[in-house]
């Protein structure tokens, strides 16, 4: 759970970073008494960025362990899903942005921050892009921390699980909107085709109906909830792209709930409360879908590829990411489809991305969104694509397909 930098010419240990800060360091009352002994997590998940000129990197933190249930961990639990900007030089800690207090959801900031100049008023204010599962973007200043558009702590639904204490606020940023849903209600269940809306619906009656209360519902111990964004996402490992030239940030969010109970544990569990889901074990069954088509039962888009304008904070476009071939047939269109991967924004106005299970990658119009071309992979591709330009003069696209695909994975 530290962060390390060495000397590449000595080898020697220049400084080390407690992701959970230990005693006498700022922080560790936001944790129980030495929790920093047993805990397990958080680590830092995602990539580093460095900002060269100034001397920074930026750490994108992950979630507190444990994941669901927060009853041994009361605190906002910093430095956990945060964003943290380090000195360079020594390690010592600039800033820090925690994106969700007492995280109960693996809402992990998963994600490499992003670097980017922000023009307001003719002057550039160069800013860190801070996205992460909540399907919330922060624009904040590089050298303090501080979001480029007003973060309002609002009051968020409070857990029912004895021994948990809820954060009773979350920040939301005023500018962009949220990238990802937020909430459900009853009559946003799938609808279109019957074998799918079959299994919707009498996956609602099982579960007692759609229990949501809109942006940070808890989990509960006494129902099962719909929980939107899931514990994948909204945004997720792919981060965002940037054409600096249109001030366009570009993001690939997807829209499956993570549905759940908090049920007691045998005692001597270290958990006392652990994720229970109708569907069956692992993360893979605690989602608001059909696990066996993938095919979520809330209506689309199940995924989108959206556009911010950095220098507004307005959303610039958004479009359907994805497709399901089988709904297709069936004259369901543009829906969107799960996955994870990012994108690559090039100089030529171009937007690549895969990131679908639906073995496809793309090419956007970045000032539009209109989709120019698409060509089918041998199998997913959820990285991010590369570019290069060739001894020939011409620049190509390359991504890697591993046909794996880390969320489907139970």
């Amino acid at each position: 759970m530290d962060v390390r930098a060495w000397d590449l010419r000595s080898g020697k240990l220049v400084w080390t970073f407690h992701t959970i800060p230990h005693p006498g360091e700022p922080g560790y009352d936001t944790w129980p008494k030495d929790n920093w002994i047993t805990a397990g997590s958080p680590a830092n998940w995602g990539a580093a960025t460095v900002d060269a000129q100034r001397g920074l990197v930026f750490l994108p933190i992950g979630q507190p362990a444990a994941q669901y249930f927060g009853g041994a961990r009361h605190g906002s639990n910093l430095y956990s899903s945060s964003i943290v900007a380090l000195n360079a030089n020594t390690g010592t800690v600039r800033w820090y942005f925690q994106l969700t207090h007492h995280d109960m959801w693996d809402y992990d900031a998963e994600a490499a921050p992003s670097l980017m100049d922000i023009v307001q008023g003719g002057k550039k204010i160069p800013v860190v892009v801070a996205v992460s599962k909540p399907g919330l973007m922060f624009f904040l200043n590089r050298e303090t921390g501080k979001s480029v558009y007003p973060v309002e702590e609002r009051p968020v639904p409070q857990s029912d699980v004895p021994g948990e204490e809820s954060s009773p606020t979350q920040p939301f940023p005023v500018k962009p909107p949220p990238l990802a849903r937020q909430g459900m209600k009853p009559d946003e269940i799938f609808t279109g085709e019957p074998d799918h809306e079959k299994f919707c619906r009498e996956l609602v009656a099982q579960i007692g109906g759609i229990h949501n209360e809109g942006a940070y519902t808890p989990y509960s111990s006494k129902e099962f909830r719909v929980i939107f964004p899931g514990q994948q996402g909204g945004p997720n490992y792919g981060g965002v792209s940037v054409d600096p030239k249109l001030g366009y940030v570009f993001v690939n969010s997807r829209n499956v709930a993570g549905l759940g109970r908090l049920d007691k544990t045998p005692d001597g569990d270290p958990v006392a409360y652990r994720r229970f889901s109708p569907l069956g074990k692992g993360s893979f069954n605690a989602r608001f879908w059909d696990p066996d088509t993938e095919l979520p039962c809330q209506q689309p888009p199940w995924a989108e590829l959206m556009a911010v304008n950095a220098n507004t904070g307005d959303l610039a476009w958004r479009v359907p990411l994805g497709t399901s071939d089988e709904l297709e047939a069936k004259g369901v269109h543009h829906t969107g489809a799960f996955g994870q991967g990012g994108s690559i924004a090039t100089a030529g106005g171009l937007v690549f991305i895969a990131g679908t299970i639906d073995k496809r990658i793309r090419a956007f119009e970045s000032s539009t969104g209109k989709l120019l071309w698409e060509a089918k992979l041998d199998t997913e591709g959820h990285t991010n694509p590369m570019t290069y330009m060739g001894r020939n003069g011409k620049q190509y696209v390359v991504i890697v397909t591993s046909g794996v695909n880390a969320f489907v994975l139970p």
